[in-house]
């Protein structure tokens, strides 16, 4: 049962044409063209490796999940744009996607949300407008390493004190017991 269904599983990712898609062969080994453009698609569907044009434009797309295409390693051409991208730290994947795969594509999407960034192309944001996922993500490792180096520091000089304050009333202990 395993086998038939990773069987399936690898048909579905290199044979079949998504049903929501229109999909026609450019003919014997050169690949597939696959129209996915305004059918309201709020997810890129599962698309057959030998996919060489992809119209994914028009459509209800917010984000790509990472790796979703990474397998279509002989697409020649990707429309994309018209989606209403959600431009968070998620969408990184797609943006460093597009940048290898096709940059024209990339310089026709504009992000919808969140609103800092309505309305501007994907490929101009920086890093601090992707770091919109920061609550999502562990607190940075600096922070914590300054905070434990101020705790530490801090017991530190405590101990010390402490052993300085324990050594003088032990001289004045002495001494008191010495007048004596």
């Amino acid at each position: 049962a395993g086998f038939a269904i990773s069987l399936l599983f690898h048909m579905t990712q290199t044979e079949v044409c998504p049903p929501s898609c229109n999909c026609k062969s450019l003919g014997e080994m050169k690949g597939l063209h696959i129209d996915c453009s305004s059918r309201k698609l709020t997810e890129v569907p599962a698309l057959p490796v030998n996919t060489k044009r992809l119209y994914l434009q028009n459509n209800s797309l917010t984000s790509v999940p990472p790796g979703a295409l990474d397998s279509l390693l002989s697409l020649e051409e990707v429309k994309i744009f018209d989606n209403p991208w959600n431009c968070d730290c998620h969408i990184l994947y797609l943006k460093l996607w597009l940048e290898d795969v096709s940059a024209p594509s990339l310089a026709n999407i504009r992000c919808a949300t969140p609103a800092p960034v309505r309305m501007k192309p994907l490929r101009q944001l920086t890093g601090n407008e992707l770091g919109i996922c920061k609550r999502l993500l562990p607190i940075k490792c600096l922070e914590f390493f300054w905070r434990d180096l101020i705790l530490i520091a801090g017991a530190i000089i405590t101990l010390i004190l402490v052993a300085w304050a324990l050594k003088v009333s032990k001289k004045l202990v002495c001494q008191i017991n010495l007048s004596q």
